[in-house]
């Protein structure tokens, strides 16, 4: 236990990214309430909890009320835990309450069971002198009760029991009552909730939310986590505000003259771009030429794919003569593939905050690719507020002096195209790619109609892939209307590029 001698001391959880959001852990010798509907993972959370004090030498107590010793032992057994050094309070019913000659007629069973539970879970502490003790769970205190009133004063006199005793408490509920219980609510030091949402399609999403913690700043907000063996990993929301600015200068280069001259020199660090186009326009090949430039120089690069496999990725890149596999063995070049079935934006957020701070093991990441921002959107059709996850993604990025791409792929092929999202707005620089007609042959057109970071040409030029790589040629002059896909040819020649022999 760490803390200030103006605070109670802190109490790990055991979860890194928890203690995260509580700002380094729970204050000591106070009594906690943990929601959460069957399955949500409040007993692995327990155990966590417990087995951190165990790891401090810490005595810790499990007082168990519904499930037995065997089966907590295999529950810590799948994450690979053992329970050795937590003693383990069984107050479940046993095979003789069945027989008919146990069974009370003059006194209400509350009268006896909660009285003798209660004296079960006194002398065990009493004896033992616990710091962290787990009450699993107070849906069987609320039955053996009987009334609300009698329920609130026994929770509350095992409240001030624990605190005249510096022990920490975590009281789990799994809401078999009707609705929150408020009133156990407001008894408690803090409140923390776990939810578990079934969408129509995919895994399973889990998120938690600190709703009440007295005296202590928090994270407040929901926060994704999962259950893998293990235990629980929690991802804190990503808030760019916490993360200091970094002076990045320079700017990311192509290595290709006349596409660096059409953006203005290039992209300075710290700023977004979002290439759109439609299907097959090269807006992906745009952006592995980017990473292979600054690999080259031996700045790292992180690419999500949620629409390609990685090696299609790198039998693609062959095939346009960018080299991206020695850089991608060297780690120069880091390809992520997304299943956007089982993603939350909190792993994506954790995803992407490991490789840009050189967590996960590689240098810090200088160039984030996001291909595409289609499937990022569409990976959870049923979260909200996405548009504004972006925004703080991109925010923290930029403040790390990160170059990031968003590829967007545009409904239509030629002529008026529509984007299933508006993300304009939020991106730094916008690069457009077309399809247009012109004698007879469907050519491509590129862009820039926005950068803020400095100054760039309006012109729209040709832009052409084959096996030799990626070409910009001359502005498209002798056209107007290039960008409708059906231009109209106003010159006496035509200055378009010769096609390669291959």
């Amino acid at each position: 236990m760490t803390g200030h001698s103006s605070s109670p001391p802190l109490c790990s959880t055991g979860i890194q990214g928890l203690d995260d959001v509580l700002g380094g852990g729970l204050p000591a010798h106070r009594t906690y309430l943990i929601e959460g509907n069957p399955g949500a993972g409040k007993t692995t959370l327990a155990m966590q909890f417990l087995l951190a004090g165990a790891d401090r030498s810490e005595k810790c107590v499990y007082v168990t009320l519904s499930e037995t010793r065997s089966e907590l032992d295999a529950s810590a057994a799948s994450h690979g835990w053992s329970l050795e050094k937590i003693r383990i309070v069984e107050l479940t019913a046993s095979e003789d309450e069945l027989r008919s000659e146990n069974q009370l007629a003059m006194f209400q069973p509350s009268e006896l069971e909660l009285g003798s539970t209660l004296e079960a879970i006194l002398k065990v502490v009493e004896e033992l002198g616990p710091t962290r003790v787990v009450i699993d769970s107070l849906s069987e205190f609320r039955l053996l009760a009987q009334s609300s009133l009698r329920y609130r004063r026994q929770i509350l006199a095992l409240k001030q029991f624990f605190a005249g005793r510096k022990c920490t408490v975590l009281f789990l509920d799994d809401r078999t009552a009707d609705g929150s219980d408020l009133q156990l609510q407001s008894i408690a030091h803090g409140v923390l909730m776990l939810e578990q949402m079934a969408p129509e399609y995919g895994g399973e999403r889990r998120r938690l939310r600190m709703a009440k913690l007295r005296g202590r700043s928090y994270r407040a907000g929901f926060h994704d986590y999962i259950i893998e063996h293990g235990g629980l990993t929690v991802f804190p929301a990503l808030v760019a505000a916490e993360h200091s600015s970094r002076s990045s200068p320079g700017r990311l280069e192509s290595g290709i003259d006349e596409l660096d001259q059409l953006v203005g020199g290039g992209f300075d660090y710290g700023t977004s771009v979002l290439v759109a186009g439609p299907a097959g326009s090269g807006k992906s090949t745009l952006t592995l030429q980017y990473l292979a430039a600054a690999a080259a120089r031996g700045e790292r690069s992180l690419v999500l794919m949620f629409d390609e496999r990685e090696e299609t990725l790198l039998t693609r890149a062959d095939g346009v003569s960018i080299n991206v596999r020695p850089f991608v063995e060297r780690s120069l070049v880091t390809l992520k593939q997304v299943d956007p079935a089982q993603l939350s934006p909190g792993q994506l957020g954790q995803l992407i905050r490991s490789a840009v701070e050189g967590t996960d093991g590689g240098p810090p990441a200088r160039v984030v690719v996001v291909d595409s921002l289609n499937g990022y959107l569409h990976a959870m059709p049923e979260e909200r507020f996405l548009a504004i996850q972006l925004h703080e993604l991109l925010t923290y990025l930029g403040r790390r002096g990160v170059v990031t791409f968003l590829v967007l792929a545009q409904h239509g092929l030629i002529g008026a195209m529509q984007s299933p999202v508006d993300a304009t707005y939020v991106a730094d620089s916008v690069i457009l790619l077309r399809y247009f007609e012109a004698f007879g042959e469907v050519r491509q057109a590129i862009s820039v109609v926005k950068k803020r970071s400095g100054r760039h040409e309006r012109t729209i030029r040709e832009f052409r892939i084959d096996s030799r790589g990626l070409r910009v040629g001359e502005a498209l002059r002798s056209f107007h209307g290039v960008l409708t896909g059906t231009p109209s040819f106003l010159g006496d020649g035509a200055p378009l590029m010769e096609r390669r022999q291959e």
